[in-house]
């Protein structure tokens, strides 16, 4: 692009003209931009091009100026470095291509490793309940995130495409998932109602987080494997060699200024953000010397270039902080300084700036912008063929106006909620203190001055974390800005001034979730064990809960200190040889939902099956509330049930295997009485080998990895209908202790209270197999237990499977069940043929899908279903027997069908209920009704499939929910 002298400002960008010589792509309309006479505008601090004429209709504000654009910074939660395709930098607006990236985890950001220091904190806000305000009145917004569109995403106002997958254009709320054109999105009404999925989300309004000094990764329980990237807060990693440090800047691109001294034409630049291997050195009484790499000189170019190393500040300096700028050598100081702003998104405005360098000496030259920095340097200080280092300063004033913000929960008026700053400026010297300011603020924000007593005014740090800090009211705002700013001016632009509440408005409970713990202690042991770890200064303020069964239990403090220091010294700590695990729990707000919302709580178990979750929890938090989404390898399903406690109708959504499905319900009966709504209806996201209550149940035989849309699995748990599943008590009783006490191995759906010696208790929710299925599914079993970090795919764990079954065809020996087992059935008694395997239904798919069975009607027997309170029992004859009926070629024996049933082992034989397999010893197995109830949701059918090109939208016009869009479910 070739670069013309007009500037225009508009929304914070700074246009000039541009002529494209190669394909280019107007960020506000997505048309080409090509030509030698169609000119273009570029803005020269973010890249965002645009057509002449779309110029009055931009909104998107730059990034030099989005940092002031935000109302309520909230950090972002990162994921690890990996490689994005066909995604766009949301910084420099620039393709991320193979290059290293990270996104965040709730609001689809995405930013390259070196642009990370310049984003912006404005992910979504998952908890922003404000006391004392009435459901509905409370309003929530959109929150637009600009790019990374879905294929094929359509504008809700104009029904065009408004995605592309060469720039950065386009908008999409992160709440409903409306999509919309730049210039569109105005005509849009400003208020979210979110979308399709209201009936089953969790509203940002109805939870409350107090105000604690943990990162977002820490509310959300979101951990991380790889080391966190460098931010402004942070010092940088370095090496050991200079010659390290100059290969490494080699092979970055740099900013490139090709101008003379008061040229008008200046060639395209393009960034890079580096730091040395080897950072200075400080030392509390000298000044850290600059790099000194020798300069290569490029002969083919006519003009004669160096580069230059610029500092925003002296903590930057001190870390190795540093931009490149590689200038010819005859280019003013002004011109390197308008550049220099670019690099660090900062306002073009150098009247408001100066260059500076340091000597090795200790002493900091101000450099003249009229001449050459070459000339200046030569003349000073003879620096003929060493890289020099620059700082970037900000002029200092002896008096300025300072923009305090209000915090969201303080009751404003009106024009002051609505406004988008929610700020106001405040006339400051360096003798205004803190509490002048707040008097000031106060007045300007119609509250009364006299209760000054009642608020307090904070620094927060709009960086990584979003640090929040409690200024004294003896302390100067504008001289803390100005100390900021000779350490770094990018911190000092993220520096922000609130007033706020002295006592936090969500209370000061704190509820922490302590896991890991020995199971079937007394309190009076819990409390010794915590007190050995936390201290008895630490004592909590109550012991709200504690599961027993589980070795778990919920303390809660009512101080965020102590709450604090209490969560890292649990984090760290260990009992047994096991790491405790503790987890920060969130309050909802019950009275806050209204009749027709029934939030869905969402449990995914990342190891079950293909161990895909980890895939399905990054989605779920996008399309749902953060809070609302449970990793059960975090404390398993008691922190979510124990957040849901409170709430009148939810909903439940589990995704893993048939396994994981036992799991849940066990905890939801045991801890499920405690609770407003004891029996939420369960929803399946099928993860698991088998997963045969989810076919069952139609929702499917398995997640294939990330080609499903989870906004139609929503959709169809929405309009789902609830069905009841029996569930079975299975009780062993043992004729005498086991020789071998690890014979019988524990399973996650086993565990049960024991009433007499040598007696057992199960929950049976799908079926139980006695004999050659539960021997293969026990020699499986035991092969994923050596190595489970092989078993992470469902074809694999099928293959395994079938290489354990025809090794156990070709090598074992007869052992039919009719001569070690007797069946009887509503007391009568069955007579065995000649089997090896005897299978126990309770919902008639088995094995991956089979229908032992059959679908074919007899006399004898009445239709089975799940819901009917009888038991069918079938037989298998073998190994062959069993890989038929998988095929679809043979039915098992029908044997018997009833609601009390009774196996006599005369011996020890294998024996698996629901997956999880043992070897019991020769005793008896009763199989009765339980009393537990399962609420189970029936994805429905009968769908009509079409093509879902479009989100599903708010009527512009009245503002009535959409219809959920049409799939397919079969």
């Amino acid at each position: 692009m070739a670069n013309e002298s007009t500037q225009v400002v508009h929304h914070g960008h700074y246009f000039t003209k541009k002529n494209c010589h190669k394909l280019t792509y107007c960020h506000h309309c997505t048309d080409i931009l090509w030509g030698i006479i169609g000119h273009g505008l570029a803005c020269k601090v973010c890249r965002y091009v645009i057509h002449e004429r779309c110029l009055k209709q931009v909104s998107t504000p730059c990034t030099s100026y989005l940092t002031d654009h935000i109302k309520n910074p909230s950090a972002h939660c990162w994921s690890d470095r990996k490689t994005y395709k066909k995604k766009f930098c949301n910084v420099c607006r620039r393709k991320l291509e193979d290059s290293q990236a990270f996104r965040c985890e709730v609001c689809e950001y995405y930013t390259h490793v070196e642009c990370k220091d310049f984003v912006v904190s404005n992910c979504k806000q998952c908890a922003t309940y404000t006391p004392n305000i009435d459901q509905n009145t409370v309003v929530h917004l959109h929150h637009w995130r600009e790019g990374n569109l879905p294929s094929s995403s359509k504008c809700s106002v104009c029904k065009k495409t408004c995605w592309s997958g060469d720039c950065l254009t386009g908008y999409r709320c992160e709440w409903c998932g409306v999509t919309a054109h730049s210039y569109c999105q105005k005509m849009l009404s400003a208020e979210c109602s979110f979308g399709d999925l209201r009936q089953i989300f969790l509203p940002p309004y109805c939870v409350t987080v107090p105000r604690l000094d943990f990162t977002i990764e820490t509310v959300l329980s979101f951990t991380k494997t790889s080391v966190p990237a460098r931010s402004i807060s942070d010092e940088w990693s370095s090496g050991d060699s200079k010659q390290d440090e100059e290969n490494n800047l080699v092979g970055q691109s740099s900013l490139t200024v090709a101008a003379a001294a008061g040229a008008s034409n200046r060639s395209s630049p393009s960034t890079s953000y580096s730091a040395p291997t080897s950072p200075p050195v400080t030392s509390p009484t000298t000044l850290p010397t600059y790099p000194s790499a020798k300069l290569s000189k490029d002969k083919s170019d006519k003009d004669e270039k160096s580069k230059v190393f610029v500092y925003d500040g002296d903590v930057a300096y001190r870390d190795g902080l540093y931009r490149v700028v590689i200038a010819a050598k005859n280019a003013t100081v002004g011109v390197i300084l308008e550049e220099v702003l670019r690099v660090f998104y900062m306002p073009p405005e150098p009247q408001k700036f100066y260059l500076s360098f340091i000597t090795n000496n200790a002493e900091e030259i101000r450099l003249d912008e009229r001449y050459p920095i070459k000339h200046q340097l030569d003349t000073k200080i003879q620096i003929f063929d060493t890289i020099p280092s620059l700082y970037l300063r900000g002029k200092e004033k002896e008096r300025g106006e300072l923009t305090i913000y209000i915090d969201s929960l303080l009751p404003v008026r009106a024009s002051a909620r609505t406004s988008v700053s929610n700020c106001e400026d405040i006339a400051v010297t360096r003798e205004t203190l803190v509490h002048d300011c707040m008097k000031a603020a106060l007045t300007k924000f119609d509250l009364n001055p006299e209760d000054i007593d009642d608020y307090v005014m904070i620094t927060v740090l709009m960086d990584k974390a979003v640090i929040h800090r409690k200024l004294q009211p003896t302390e100067c705002p504008f001289s803390i800005i100005q100390t900021l700013a000779k350490e770094s001016l990018c911190r000092a632009r993220m520096t922000r001034f609130y007033i706020q509440l002295k006592n936090d408005p969500h209370g000061s409970m704190i509820s922490l979730f302590v896991g890991n713990l020995p199971t079937y202690v007394s309190q009076r042991q819990y409390k010794k064990i915590l007190l050995d770890i936390i201290g008895p200064e630490n004592l909590w303020t109550l012991l709200e809960v504690i599961y027993y069964e589980y070795g778990s239990l919920v303390i809660i403090y009512n101080s965020r200190e102590t709450a604090t220091r209490v969560f890292k010294l649990l984090q760290n700590a260990s009992y047994d040889d096991k790491s405790l695990y503790v987890m920060l729990l969130p309050n909802i707000q019950p009275h806050m939902l209204s009749d027709k919302e029934t939030p869905l709580l969402v449990f995914v178990n990342t190891r079950s099956g293909g161990c895909q979750g980890g895939q399905l929890i990054t989605g779920f938090r996008k399309v749902l509330n953060p809070h609302q989404v449970f990793d059960l390898s975090n404390g398993g399903p008691l922190p979510g049930l124990y957040v849901f406690r409170n709430i009148k109708n939810y909903k439940m959504l589990v995704c893993g295997g048939d396994g994981t499905i036992g799991w849940v319900l066990q905890c939801l009966d045991n801890v499920g009485q405690d609770a407003v709504c004891d029996a939420p209806p369960i929803a399946i996201f099928p993860l698991g080998t088998g997963n045969d209550l989810a076919r069952v149940l139609r929702w499917g035989p398995g997640f294939t990895g990330g080609t499903e849309d989870l906004t139609a699995l929503l959709n169809d748990i929405i309009v789902a209908e609830d069905i009841q599943l029996d569930r079975w008590t299975v009780i062993f009783y043992c004729d005498k202790e086991p020789d071998d006490p690890a014979a019988i191995l524990d399973s996650d759906c086993q565990i049960a209270d024991t009433n007499e010696e040598n007696t057992q208790m199960y929950v049976m929710n799908n079926y139980m197999g006695v004999g050659i299925d539960a021997e293969l599914s026990l020699s499986f079993h035991n092969a994923r237990q050596k190595n489970p970090d092989k078993f992470n795919s469902r074809i694999h764990n099928k293959g395994v499977y079938f290489k354990v079954s025809l090794k156990k065809m070709t090598n074992r020996e007869n052992r039919l069940l009719n001569n070690i087992v007797i069946l009887e059935v509503d007391g009568r008694v069955v007579d065995l043929p000649p089997l090896e395997g005897l299978i126990v239904l309770n919902i008639l798919s088995w094995g991956s899908g089979s229908h032992p069975w059959g679908i074919e009607k007899d006399p004898v027997f009445s239709t089975p279903n799940h819901w009917d309170g009888l038991l069918e029992v079938v037989g298998v004859t073998g190994v062959v027997h069993m890989g038929k009926i998988t095929g679809g070629l043979s039915n098992a024996k029908r044997l018997a069908q009833g609601a009390h049933i009774k196996l006599t082992l005369l011996d020890t034989v294998p024996i698996h209920i629901d997956g999880e397999p043992w070897n019991q010893p020769k005793g008896s197995c009763t199989i009765i009704k339980s009393a537990l109830k399962a609420t189970m949701m029936k994805k429905a059918k009968n769908k009509v499939k079409r093509r879902d090109t479009e989100p599903n939208l708010l009527s512009l016009d009245d503002g009535a929910a959409a219809l959920p869009p049409p799939h397919t479910v079969d």
